[in-house]
């Protein structure tokens, strides 16, 4: 053997190539998403609008001559005596209180506190007498979405006096409720304009229509170490209706759930030109639970990350010779690691080092042996390991036999593998963090933005020509509230 190696290292120069290197990126498959938000507002919102739309007095009473106490005859002992019908005046106003705006479901329920007071005027030459009353006026609003996106209103009224308006005279009730469905008409129709030109004023429509269109966009979900993209591109809009939680004076809030469907892929490198945006949809039913945050990203490990690994690694363990069967100690020196993706999932190593044996007998040998082995791991670990790892040749060598027998030895072969065996967890934690801090929280213009990631699952590593991947699905909750009234 040693006669051989002694023949292979005079003068004899590799015929061998190095592995082909592979240029082609990480391509995930496009997938859909399913991305819902509820967006909210204050209840106190409306309710601030409806005290400045709806008027303190609804209406005024201002009856001349009217009759209060009609003829009717008496009997006085034994003759029946016909009393007079009696005129009055009849002067006063309804006047309304705070209202209060409340939940209850799909229903927006106004509450208005009514207020009457009457005053009748020259009765059988009574100078005045007063009557007050006070009800609880309660209009029940419910919304609709057309399919312009533009809201409707629906109102119907439940109330009830408390106090019926009335004053009790010559034994007989003069009452003055017999107008009041129809003196209301005018306050209720403002309730009912009102909450739908205010929910009109969220301009559910043009904020839709815009988010729409922003959305056939590329986000960073990470700047650097590597860049990494999603692109979107929406299909469909979806409307599941809204709930009316709380009080106005506790916090109450109006909650819509929308949601999109998009198709989303995931680009490592520069950003991705935006796809060509499409017409705004009429909506569509939504069927996935609102506040569903769906995103793919792959953390990446380059290639040239991993040269200085292996190359610490072969230094470390040159400072001891290593012993070939039938020839004995042979010391090698180790310089340039390079390493890259070869394709069909493989990655190639290429150590650059030169040998000779002790007694110098068979020279040194010196070139580039190349290695080719597949990267892999177990689904949701992180952890790396290296199989089927073999010598592939030498390039540029002198000694080639002697080169591809070192290389061949366990110690090394394991060495290389030992140090491809890089865990992501470092990696893999530093990227989510920083998809996680940006997009915690979002200020765009009215709207507050908060996300977060609850949980994430790793698939399987891809060695690809621009790095390792290893892919990484993370699902969380986002919440869109609106934090000022738009203009």
């Amino acid at each position: 053997m040693a006669a051989a190696l002694a023949l292979a290292s005079c003068g004899r120069e590799a015929k061998f190539a190095a592995p082909p290197r592979a240029t082609d990126g990480f391509a995930p498959p496009a997938q859909r998403s399913h991305i819902a938000v509820p967006v909210e507002a204050r209840l106190a919102l409306f309710r601030e609008a409806l005290e400045r739309a709806v008027p303190r007095q609804l209406w005024s009473i201002d009856e001349r001559g009217r009759t209060c106490v009609r003829s009717s005859k008496v009997k006085l002992l034994v003759v029946k005596v016909k009393t007079p019908t009696l005129k009055c005046d009849l002067q006063g106003a309804v006047t309304r209180g705070r209202l209060s705006l409340s939940g209850r479901g799909a229903d927006f329920v106004v509450t208005m506190p009514l207020h009457a007071e009457v005053h009748a005027r020259k009765v059988a030459g009574i100078a005045r007498e007063t009557a007050t009353a006070d009800a609880q006026v309660r209009a029940v609003v419910r919304l609709d979405i057309g399919g312009d996106w533009n809201p409707r209103a629906k109102v119907r009224i439940e109330y009830g006096w408390t106090t019926e308006p009335g004053i009790d005279f010559l034994g007989q009730r003069i009452r003055f409720t017999d107008k009041v469905d129809h003196k209301l008409a005018p306050a209720i129709d403002k309730v009912e304009r009102t909450l739908e030109r205010e929910v009109a004023r969220l301009d559910l429509r043009g904020e839709v229509a815009k988010a729409w269109g922003e959305a056939f966009t590329s986000l960073q979900l990470n700047r650097e170490n590597p860049p990494v993209w999603m692109r979107i591109t929406p299909d469909k809009l979806h409307y599941g209706g809204y709930v009316v939680e709380g009080d106005a004076a506790r916090g109450g809030r109006l909650r819509l759930d929308l949601g999109m469907t998009a198709t989303t892929e995931t680009f490592v490198g520069p950003r991705p030109a935006d796809p060509p945006a499409r017409p705004l949809p009429p909506p569509s039913p939504l069927e996935q639970g609102a506040g569903k945050l769906v995103f793919f990203v792959p953390v990446v490990a380059d290639y040239r990350e991993l040269e200085p690994v292996i190359a610490r690694a072969l230094i470390k363990r040159s400072a001891r010779p290593f012993v070939l069967p039938g020839i004995g100690p042979v010391r090698a020196r180790f310089g340039k690691v390079t390493a890259y993706g070869t394709g069909h999932g493989k990655i190639a190593v290429g150590v650059q080092f030169s040998a000779s044996d002790a007694a110098n007998r068979i020279g040194t040998a010196k070139g580039t042996v190349w290695l080719t082995g597949t990267p892999t791991n177990a689904p949701n670990s992180r952890a790396v390991r290296i199989v089927d790892l073999s010598v592939a040749g030498a390039t540029d060598s002198i000694g080639t036999d002697l080169l591809l027998t070192l290389a061949r030895l366990p110690e090394i072969n394991g060495l290389i593998a030992d140090a491809l065996a890089q865990d992501f967890a470092r990696d893999y934690d530093k990227l989510i963090g920083k998809i996680d801090r940006a997009i915690e929280q979002k200020r765009a213009g009215a709207l507050l933005i908060r996300a977060r990631i609850d949980a994430v699952e790793t698939g399987t590593l891809v060695a690809a020509g621009q790095g390792l991947y290893l892919p990484v699905r993370g699902t969380g909750t986002a919440a869109i509230t609106l934090v000022r009234r738009p203009r």
